[in-house]
């Protein structure tokens, strides 16, 4: 039932936000005059669909579009124009120029200069799936792994279909190489490592201490990528007393490592691959177990009590007990 109220929105919004567009002329991503992202419509109600022409790419279609100057021009400033013209197929989130203007004032011009091509490859690729993801499909799915490496949350809320936070105005719009769906704001990848994302949070100054104590830094803010079972300071605050001071002195630094090693696995494991898994190997050499219950998942007793949380190299899932190797 879910699926479909949720199916049943994403649907309800492209068709209403067609409905206003119907005979303005105005531009939009999937047509310049009177047409609506479904094909049947265009099939059975435009008198030129009787010969419909061929589609044109992903970069021609926003291009003729006329409402999408700013992505056309990020998109070619990052060189990513011949890509996005390529085989495929690719399914591209798609902000406004609407959206861009949300951004603070100067963050385009910023993003623009030469400079600051890598980082506008990765906000881009960050719009970007690789497969064609249908409306169908997209609102069946909790997130979705981008081209540029990280995940986008998909959520249906209060009826409208969000893409980490962006609402989607417009979808399935179907190019030669793959289909556009349109949305509201710029979504932005992670750009903190898992370090400064956990020092960022709050909740995890015990973790960061012992880390910083471990001689563990630079390891997790390095390339990795990492997944992180971080428990958080209540997690810690459940072992005996005086456990955590005794861990944190230099003699007992081996132990601390130890322990700490056991909580990081080498590689991204998203939640939707930690389920299908009954252990992991830890950077520690164990393994800790993997078990799926109806209150939830547990990593050997454990609870994952918040999934999925990215960084720029890796990601982070959190626990409610400090594994024990």
């Amino acid at each position: 039932m879910k699926k479909f109220i949720a199916f049943a929105a994403l649907a309800m919004l492209a068709s209403s936000a067609d409905a206003g567009r119907k005979c303005r002329g105005t531009a939009s991503l999937s047509k310049t005059r009177c047409q609506t992202s479904n094909a049947a419509y265009i099939t059975t109600s435009h008198p030129a669909a009787a010969h419909p022409k061929a589609k044109l790419d992903i970069v021609d279609t926003a291009v003729g579009a006329g409402s999408f100057k700013t992505l056309v021009a990020a998109v070619q400033a990052a060189g990513l124009a011949e890509t996005l013209k390529g085989d495929g197929p690719f399914t591209v989130f798609a902000p406004t120029d609407a959206a861009f203007a949300k951004l603070p004032k100067g963050t385009v011009a910023d993003l623009l200069k030469p400079e600051n091509k890598a980082k506008l490859q990765a906000i881009l690729t960050y719009h970007v799936v690789a497969g064609t993801v249908k409306a169908a499909d997209v609102v069946k799915l909790n997130g979705a792994k981008t081209v540029q490496g990280q995940q986008v949350d998909i959520a249906v809320k209060n009826g409208k279909v969000m893409v980490d936070g962006a609402n989607v105005v417009k979808t399935d719009i179907e190019t030669s190489n793959g289909v556009i769906h349109v949305i509201d704001s710029v979504i932005l990848p992670a750009d903190k490592d898992i370090v400064d994302t956990a020092v960022g949070a709050g909740s995890f100054k015990t973790l960061v201490a012992a880390v910083q104590a471990a001689g563990l830094v630079d390891t997790l803010k390095g390339d990795g990528p990492f997944t992180v079972f971080a428990p958080t300071d209540e997690a810690f605050a459940k072992l005996p007393e005086g456990t955590i001071a005794s861990l944190l002195k230099p003699e007992n630094k081996d132990q601390l490592v130890a322990i700490l090693t056991y909580h990081v696995v080498a590689g991204k494991v998203l939640a939707a691959d930690v389920v299908k898994i009954s252990s992991v190997k830890t950077v520690n050499g164990g393994s800790a177990t993997v078990k799926v219950t109806d209150g939830g998942v547990l990593i050997n007793d454990a609870k994952v009590v918040a999934t999925d949380i990215e960084t720029s190299n890796g990601v982070i899932h959190v626990i409610d007990s400090v594994l024990l190797p």
